[in-house]
């Protein structure tokens, strides 16, 4: 088998084959009338136009922009930049293609940390928590929705927008929790209970193949909302589960963003609540900077003042070199 080849490392004459996602594809006409298929591919390292050519129609019934595809080519270049003439192309799934090297990272930025090791970390904290109607809670709620947890973004543009990013932002605000609780001489397990469902509804808002986009449930109610209701739902599957604690639950819920105006039905009215939107604003403003550092074109000790902060960014010693 040839060596898979990220976008990043096309050059001109190569023969590659890889695994891309198709963001667009457009069914278009020559000037001779001839159909050709005109594409958008990219990668966790980049992006690239492609075009198939030839036995267009048969190329054209197996697969549909927003699949990972499998591909195998050449790359030229049109207008200084490299482009992939398309010799090969189907849709890439992980049941027909993982023998061949395919993995849905290769396609999409992915979080650094393997997502099931998140995953144990996450439920041995889960596991240690001592309130019985908490913790059974947290373990129903994670074990129905293990698998889109495994691999959901925190969000769909904001922070941590990344396949497994959902996780990653649990497991950091989670580990906080841990320290920050009993400094505070707060209740650890509502705190850690906070943390592990306060977004829990976006796995409802958000539909996340591979590129993630709001869901109709998403766009007319809202993370906030729907995770509520998920948590009333599994609570009543536990025997006794006290009132007043589940409504100290679905308050952090519906307080975790803070303010009004971040479209947080409620400020946080207990510490607990407060700790966990304050967590949450920590861990999803780092991200947001790390993000915009990394991503910057500028040479250079600072980024542009194109970013969520809207100043320029210092990168650090590594900015000059």
């Amino acid at each position: 088998m040839k060596t898979i080849v990220p976008i990043s490392k096309f050059k001109e004459g190569d023969s590659i084959q890889g695994f891309y996602l198709c963001v667009e594809k457009h069914l278009r006409h020559t000037r001779s009338g001839e159909l050709y298929i005109d594409l958008t591919l990219k990668d966790r390292t980049g992006q690239v136009q492609g075009k198939v050519w030839e036995k267009v129609a048969d190329f054209n019934e197996k697969f549909s922009s927003g699949d990972a595809v499998a591909i195998k080519g050449e790359v030229d270049y049109f207008m200084d930049r490299p482009q992939l003439t398309v010799k090969r192309i189907n849709k890439a799934t992980v049941q027909n293609y993982a023998r061949y090297g395919f993995d849905p990272a290769l396609v999409v930025p992915t979080a650094n940390a393997d997502p099931n090791k998140m995953w144990k970390e996450i439920n041995g904290i889960m596991g240690k928590l001592k309130n019985p109607f908490l913790r059974k809670l947290c373990q129903q709620i994670y074990s129905v929705n293990k698998e889109k947890l495994l691999t959901y973004p925190a969000s769909v543009s904001m922070h941590h927008n990344y396949r497994s990013g959902f996780l990653e932002h649990t497991l950091s605000m989670t580990k906080m929790s841990v320290q920050l609780a009993p400094h505070y001489h707060l209740d650890s397990d509502l705190v850690i209970t906070g943390v592990l469902l306060h977004d829990i509804g976006k796995l409802k808002e958000i539909e996340s193949d591979y590129e993630a986009s709001f869901t109709e449930q998403g766009n007319l109610i809202g993370h906030i909302v729907i995770g509520r209701d998920m948590v009333r739902t599994s609570a009543r599957k536990i025997k006794k589960f006290p009132k007043s604690l589940l409504l100290k639950v679905e308050h952090m819920i519906l307080s975790h963003q803070g303010k009004y105006e971040w479209q947080s039905p409620k400020k946080p009215a207990f510490k607990e609540a407060l700790l966990v939107h304050l967590i949450d604003v920590v861990d999803s403003q780092m991200n947001i900077m790390d993000m915009a550092i990394d991503e910057d074109p500028e040479q250079g000790p600072f980024t542009n003042r194109h970013n969520y902060f809207r100043i320029p960014l210092f990168k650090g010693d590594n900015g000059t070199e």
